[in-house]
């Protein structure tokens, strides 16, 4: 709970729908670890200098981005239970998350060969991918050039 409060507090990223999107990244990650994704991922961290490891980490993030826009695309389809301004809450959350934006807070400055997670824009373009497609095959982060 206390990065909800943190999202809320210092990153400006506050709802109900913010923390939803969170809760569905992570979920995303387990997914990717039942398909095997996480599994091959880890491989490679073993083998790779950590600066090209990087590369792979932020693949596997905003393949959980992604994941979590399918997640709410669906729901949404089943359920209506988005509300007005929920979509936004979300994106807003995946913006304040980007390792460009939190570097910028932290330190000052951006070291692009050291993100993990992705860019703001990254984050926010592959959950919107996940939400307006709903299609799990859009969603090769691995293969997608750019990401």
């Amino acid at each position: 709970m206390s990065f909800f409060d943190e999202m809320e507090q210092r990153l400006n990223a506050p709802g109900d729908f913010a923390q939803a999107y969170v809760i569905a990244h992570e979920v995303g990650h387990h997914i990717q670890k039942l398909m095997g994704i996480t599994d091959q991922v880890d491989r490679l961290r073993r083998q790779l200098p950590t600066e090209e490891f990087n590369k792979y980490s932020v693949r596997l993030e905003l393949q959980a981005d992604f994941l979590a826009g399918v997640w709410a695309h669906h729901s949404q389809q089943m359920t209506r239970m988005m509300e007005s301004g929920d979509l936004e809450e979300a994106l807003n959350a995946a913006n304040a998350i980007g390792d460009d934006r939190l570097q910028k807070q932290q330190t000052g400055r951006v070291v692009p060969d050291s993100f993990t997670h992705g860019t703001s824009e990254q984050r926010m373009r592959w959950f919107r991918k996940g939400f307006d497609t709903g299609d799990l095959q859009q969603g090769d982060t691995f293969n997608a050039n750019p990401l």
